[in-house]
C-alpha cells in the first residue's frame, strides 16, 4: 500500500498506510481500524478540514458528490459534522463548528496513549459520530465501553451507526462533565473534547492506577493532550503527549466579550497608556508560544484585528472585563507601539510570559506536565518539583493588591 494517495487510491487501506507510516496507528489497533472504518461513521453531510488546520472546506453532501465525499473521508484531516449545536443546517459554514469526526492522526495518537489491555472498562467523553466508541468496543468488547454525549440528536446518530457496524456499547445522554458514576469505575477515561479543568467526576470515577487522557489547554490559547495516572488520594498527574485542537466540553465554554463594553463606549485608545516594545505580536501566534503564555498568565484571551496591507492589532482582554492591551504589528518594523488599560498590565503578563518560556530554552508540549487535586491545575516543567509559577507580572500585582487589603477583609 502507497501511504500517498490520490483520489483513485483513497480509501480505508490508504488512510491505514498512511497512518502506519506516520508511525500513530500500532499494530495492536490496525485490526480494529480495518474492522471499522471511518466511512462507517461519517455522516452525508461534511465540513472536512485541512491537515493540522482548524479551517473548514466548503460542505460536501454525498449524495451531490460522492467522490469527493470518500476522499474526503479517507484524508488525515479534521471533519466537521454539525455547526452551532445543530441550529444551523445549511450551505456555506455556521458560527462555530460543535461536532466532528477527528482526525485520524489524534484518534490513533491518543488511544495509544491510552493504554488500554484486555478487560479494561473505558469511560469516553464525547460520543460524537461514534468512531472512536466502536474502536474501544472492538478491541475491548461492547460491555466494557461506556460513551457519554451531551448532544441527544448527536448520540442518537452515534447509537444506529454502532447498532449498524455490530457494536453496542452503553451509550449515555448526558453532560460529560459529570462522567457516569452508575457504570464506574474505569480503568481509563478519554474525552474526545477539550478541557481548561479536569472534572473532579473524571477522577473520582476512574480507579486509582487507571488513566484520564484529554485534550487540557488555557484560556489564551493552545492546547495539548494531557495523559494523567490517577493516584490514590484522587489526585491525577502526567505529561502531555503533543499537540490537539478540540472543541471544547460544552460545560467549559466561555462567552467573549466584545472589545466594546471594554472600552466603556470611549473610542479606542481610550485614555490607555501608551508604551512600545521590542516583542513582535507575530512572535505570539504558535501554538505551543500559546499554551506556555496561557499557563502563566490566567483569564486572558487574544483576538487579531486585520488589515487590507497585511498589518493587524492584537487585542488581549481578561474575561473579568477589567482589563485590556493593544499591540500593533507591521512587517519590518523594531518596535511596536502598547495600550494598556485597567488594573491589570496584559501586554507586560504576557510579554513577561514570553520571556520566561524563551529563557527555558522554549520547551515543547512534552516537557510540561499536569497535575490535578481538589486544589486545581497545577502545570510544571519536566517534573512536578518544577511548577510553571504565575507570570512575576501577575504575581506582583496580586501581591500589591493583597497588601492593600485591609485584614479583616481578607
Amino acid at each position: 500500500m502507497s501511504a500517498v494517495y490520490g483520489k483513485e487510491e483513497a480509501g480505508p487501506e490508504g488512510l491505514a498506510s498512511a497512518l502506519v507510516e506516520k508511525g500513530v496507528l500500532t499494530s495492536d489497533w490496525l485490526p480494529s481500524l480495518a474492522a471499522v472504518p471511518r466511512h462507517l461513521f461519517v455522516p452525508d453531510t461534511i465540513w472536512p478540514g485541512r491537515a493540522g488546520m482548524n479551517r473548514q472546506s466548503d460542505r460536501i453532501v454525498r449524495r451531490e458528490e460522492p467522490e469527493a465525499w470518500w476522499e474526503a473521508v479517507h484524508r488525515d484531516v479534521p471533519i466537521t459534522t454539525q455547526w452551532d449545536d445543530g441550529a444551523y443546517d445549511g450551505p456555506g459554514k455556521g458560527r462555530a463548528p460543535s461536532s466532528s469526526s477527528s482526525m485520524p492522526t489524534m484518534v490513533f495518537s491518543m488511544l495509544d496513549a491510552l493504554d488500554v489491555e484486555d478487560g479494561h472498562k473505558v469511560l469516553e467523553i464525547g460520543t460524537g459520530t461514534g468512531w472512536n466508541a466502536a474502536l474501544l468496543a472492538h478491541r475491548l468488547g461492547g460491555g466494557n465501553v461506556v460513551t457519554v454525549e451531551v448532544d441527544p440528536a448527536t448520540a442518537e446518530d452515534a447509537r444506529q451507526r454502532l447498532r449498524a457496524a455490530g457494536y453496542e456499547p452503553s451509550s449515555i445522554v448526558g453532560d460529560g462533565a459529570e462522567g457516569y458514576a452508575a457504570a464506574g469505575p474505569y480503568d481509563r477515561t478519554i474525552a474526545t473534547c477539550s478541557v481548561g479543568r479536569v472534572p473532579r467526576a473524571w477522577r473520582a470515577q476512574t480507579k486509582p492506577g487507571g488513566l484520564i487522557v484529554a485534550p487540557w489547554g488555557p484560556v489564551y490559547g493552545g492546547e495539548a493532550v494531557a495523559r494523567l495516572r490517577v493516584a490514590r488520594d484522587g489526585s491525577a498527574s502526567g505529561r502531555f503527549a503533543g499537540s490537539s485542537a478540540f472543541m471544547r466540553l460544552r460545560a467549559q465554554r466561555t462567552a467573549r466579550t466584545h472589545v466594546r463594553e471594554y472600552l466603556k463606549g470611549v473610542p479606542w485608545p481610550a485614555g490607555a497608556a501608551r508604551s512600545t516594545t521590542a516583542l513582535s505580536p507575530d512572535d505570539l501566534g504558535e501554538w505551543v508560544t500559546m499554551f506556555a503564555v496561557g499557563v502563566q498568565v490566567p483569564d486572558v484571551f487574544p483576538w487579531m484585528e486585520m488589515y487590507g496591507d497585511g498589518s493587524y492589532t492584537l487585542w488581549l482582554r481578561d474575561t473579568a472585563v477589567t482589563s485590556w492591551a493593544t499591540a500593533d504589528y507591521e512587517e519590518g518594523r523594531e518596535e511596536f507601539e502598547v495600550r494598556q488599560s485597567g488594573p491589570r498590565k496584559l501586554w507586560d503578563e504576557v510579554e513577561a510570559a514570553y520571556r520566561w518560556w524563551e529563557g527555558h530554552g522554549r520547551p515543547g508540549f512534552t516537557r510540561f506536565g499536569l497535575t490535578v487535586d481538589d486544589a486545581g491545575e497545577h502545570v510544571w516543567l519536566d517534573s512536578p518539583e518544577r511548577p510553571v509559577p504565575l507570570c512575576a507580572v501577575r504575581a506582583q500585582g496580586a501581591a500589591r493588591a493583597q497588601a492593600k487589603t485591609p485584614p479583616s477583609v481578607r
